[in-house]
């Protein structure tokens, strides 16, 4: 499935836009808050492994309706060796239609469902996991990409 552009401002003042990404297999993954354990622990999963999405040819984003500040503080906070996007309006969160209703504390919310989506080198999704669990999550994108 063919992605539409969409643009957002990132970390280190990075303005990403999609189309120029093309020549490159991107991971694009969403999660639901800054600074909270389960994306603590992807992000550092995803960081940790930096060098092996890199040799494939892969650009990794993580993107969350945080606000820049909030990303930088994070980032900074666990060296995340990528960079991560603001999408405070939703725009990617609706492309990629990963905003759910969930349950918090006994009430139904809208969040975001952590999702992590493959995008090929012609902007296609190639690749998508929705509803992850974050343990071993990262070893399962690298063993797709490596099949």
């Amino acid at each position: 499935m063919k992605i539409q552009n969409f643009t957002l401002e990132g970390t280190n003042n990075l303005q990403f836009d999609l189309k120029n990404f093309t020549g490159k297999k991107l991971i694009i993954y969403f999660y639901p808050k800054d600074s909270t354990p389960g994306c603590t622990n992807e992000g550092i999963d995803f960081s940790a492994n930096i060098e092996a999405f890199k040799k494939l040819n892969c650009e990794i984003f993580g993107i969350s309706r945080d606000s820049i500040k909030s990303h930088e503080n994070f980032k900074a906070k666990y060296d995340f060796k990528f960079e991560l996007l603001s999408d405070p309006e939703e725009v990617a969160c609706n492309i990629f239609d990963v905003i759910k209703m969930k349950n918090m504390y006994g009430k139904q919310v809208r969040g975001i469902e952590r999702s992590t989506f493959i995008i090929d080198e012609t902007g296609n999704i190639i690749k998508e996991w929705r509803g992850v669990k974050v343990n071993g999550h990262v070893d399962a994108v690298l063993d797709f990409l490596n099949s």
